[in-house]
């Protein structure tokens, strides 16, 4: 519990700072928002746009003058914030003690490896499920200006609820590389790599319709926003493909970092 605790004082400012980061983000989609809103002649500008970066983007499959079509657009950047943020949370959270030269703190207290991991693994949980309900208080309150109905506030807890499985990916992977990489210097910055490789299949897969099958290889298709639109839940085949890279992942981190030297 004292690990626990102290994890949670630790990361409170990195907290903070992607808090402010997606607030920063809202204001700039609600401001943006307002210029459509309710103007169907702001659709045109759309038509410029290259048919394959609409499809890309799924623009074509929302009412970018309502708000929960917006909202639709927007949910690949909450998912991508939330994905970064959680996944290096995951892996900074192990990495940081032999890093930061603190890893024989952990050792000589009369607990197991196993609890080291499962308190710093809590700690990063509580932090990328407040990252989503701040995501999710701060869109409710900006948008109050546009008199939301009850289908927006629907649409939005859907989306939060993709976000934070979304978060659970990557937290599970990150956690896995800051257990499992010697270099352990590198565990975040490959944490990002592989989000932003991911990210890139998402964008490409929706590009071309041979390429279709990149959308088992990234996270970010499994909850496509139009497609949680369009069906109002979240489809059960990915979440057991969610669920079972989550398990893979902290066993794995489990079962290594358990048996691995430790950099002291």
């Amino acid at each position: 519990m004292n690990i626990f605790i102290r994890e949670l004082k630790a990361n409170l400012k990195s907290l903070l700072v992607w808090s402010v980061i997606i607030a920063v983000l809202i204001m700039m989609a609600v401001s943006k928002f307002s210029a459509f809103a309710g103007d169907p002649e702001m659709l045109k500008m759309l038509d410029s746009l290259p048919p394959a970066m609409l499809d890309a983007f799924s623009m074509r499959a929302f009412n970018l003058t309502t708000l929960s079509g917006f909202y639709g657009i927007m949910f690949i950047y909450f998912g991508l914030m939330g994905a970064i943020a959680s996944a290096m949370w995951g892996s900074d959270i192990i990495s940081k003690e032999e890093r930061n030269k603190t890893v024989e703190f952990s050792l000589v207290l009369p607990i197991s490896r196993s609890r080291v991991i499962t308190a710093k693994a809590l700690a990063a949980l509580v932090n990328s499920l407040a990252f989503v309900l701040v995501t999710w208080g701060l869109s409710v309150v900006a948008v109050q200006s546009f008199q939301p109905d009850q289908a927006f506030y629907s649409y939005l807890a859907l989306e939060m609820r993709a976000m934070f499985v979304i978060e659970l990916i990557f937290l599970a992977i990150g956690l896995m590389l800051g257990c499992v990489m010697k270099q352990y210097k590198r565990s975040a910055s490959t944490a990002v790599a592989i989000i932003l490789a991911t990210y890139f299949m998402s964008i490409v897969s929706g590009m071309q319709e041979n390429l279709d099958f990149l959308k088992w290889f990234t996270p970010f298709k499994y909850f496509d926003a139009a497609d949680l639109f369009r069906n109002g839940s979240m489809n059960s085949t990915y979440l057991l493909i969610s669920l079972g890279i989550i398990v893979v992942c902290v066993a794995v981190a489990y079962l290594v970092y358990n048996r691995r030297d430790l950099y002291i």
